[in-house]
């Protein structure tokens, strides 16, 4: 059996700084979504035996089945989650002992949802009315996501002039050394928030933070919201070195609105998209998360890896969340880019696995079992 020495330099590289993660601190903002995990009923087999629809394809091909006339298949609800990237992320820099004020919509009051997660925070904020709410279908290959939204829409400026006015998040942000917003896609009037931080808060910090961007899946934008979103980027830059990251579905969707070429899952493709937007924005970093693969641009080239796949996830919704996590913790960390990635792969593999987030003992733990290619 091969094995990988740079990811066994990794592993004792992360163990011997890891200790520094505590005294960092991170600000995260602004979704926070109630998630329902679901499974869909192949066949029900007893009261308590039941096999499930395993993979997208069979699930579509049932639906197909079903137009013109009536259909009925049972689901399972698992558990209710808290959920939405600034969460999720949060939960991933938690167990690794990162300090963590999140601001986000939690309702008001806030839902009970998220009362574990808020206990862990530094600092809890809820802003805005209620939370969104996802329906998440996981299957083997993937998961569909369906979110009701709708509320979300009162998170604009007026919000944000209420919410600002305590001074709360601003003194936070003084506070971080990484800020990461969330969640573009389903806020419609984010675009002109950002703005507004970018120039009444941000604008103001002396000590550079990074910046990390999570857009979450775009498609269901105009063109020109996207195009709109993608030149309020660079104004982050000012204010501290900017990481915009993305699935590859996301960078595709992306790269359609913005008039650049789409990639297929390969790493030399990936690398080149990362390039291209990268330099199309404008900004610090673009990285981009595969299933299988991750890549970054930044202004010293390309890097790439490969990641610790899992063909059988116990969770897969969150686990971009957490390849953020540990991404973040590699910047934080002041590791190589190629370092971050693996970081990253590893957390977001571990919790696949898990369906938990790993602490830093684990993580280390599973990047060099991952060198030996003993992950699963």
């Amino acid at each position: 059996m091969k094995t990988d020495p740079d990811l066994l330099q990794l592993a004792t590289r992360f163990r011997q700084k890891s200790t520094q993660l505590a005294g960092c601190n991170v600000v995260t903002g602004f979704d926070g979504f109630v998630d329902e995990m679901i499974s869909v009923v192949a066949e029900r087999h007893g009261l308590d035996r039941w096999t499930p629809v395993k993979d997208i394809g069979t699930f579509g091909d049932w639906i197909k089945a079903a137009a013109g006339r009536s259909s009925l298949r049972e689901i399972i609800v698992h558990r209710t989650d808290p959920g939405g990237c600034a969460v999720n992320l949060g939960d991933g820099l938690i167990a690794l002992g990162i300090g963590l004020e999140c601001f986000a919509t939690l309702g008001q009051p806030r839902h009970a949802a998220f009362d574990d997660f808020a206990a862990l925070c530094r600092g809890c904020y809820s802003w805005g009315r209620l939370p969104g709410r996802t329906l998440a279908f996981e299957f083997e290959d993937g998961k569909l996501m369906f979110s009701a939204v709708k509320q979300l829409a009162e998170f604009d400026c007026d919000l944000l002039d209420k919410t600002l006015a305590d001074g709360v998040y601003a003194a936070a942000s003084t506070r971080a050394r990484l800020i990461a917003l969330t969640d573009w896609s389903l806020y419609p009037h984010m675009t002109s928030c950002w703005r507004k931080l970018q120039k009444e808060v941000y604008s103001k910090l002396a000590h550079h933070p990074f910046f990390l961007i999570d857009l979450v899946d775009p498609s269901g934008r105009s063109a020109i919201d996207i195009r709109a979103m993608g030149e309020t980027l660079s104004g982050f830059e000012s204010a501290g070195p900017t990481v915009l990251g993305l699935n590859g579905n996301e960078a595709n969707a992306l790269a359609r609105s913005l008039g650049l070429p789409t990639a297929t899952e390969e790493p030399r493709a990936v690398e080149d998209q990362a390039t291209v937007l990268r330099e199309k924005l404008q900004i610090s970093q673009v990285v981009i998360h595969c299933v299988k693969l991750a890549a970054l641009a930044d202004a010293n080239g390309t890097r790439g890896v490969w990641g610790p796949f899992c063909p059988s996830p116990k969770k897969s919704t969150g686990a971009g969340d957490r390849f953020n996590a540990g991404y973040c913790a590699g910047l934080l960390l002041g590791l190589e880019p190629a370092e971050c990635l693996q970081l990253g792969c590893a957390s977001s593999g571990f919790f696949v696995r898990h369906a938990r987030s790993a602490s830093c003992h684990e993580l280390g733990a599973f990047v060099e079992a991952w060198a030996h290619a003993k992950t699963d």
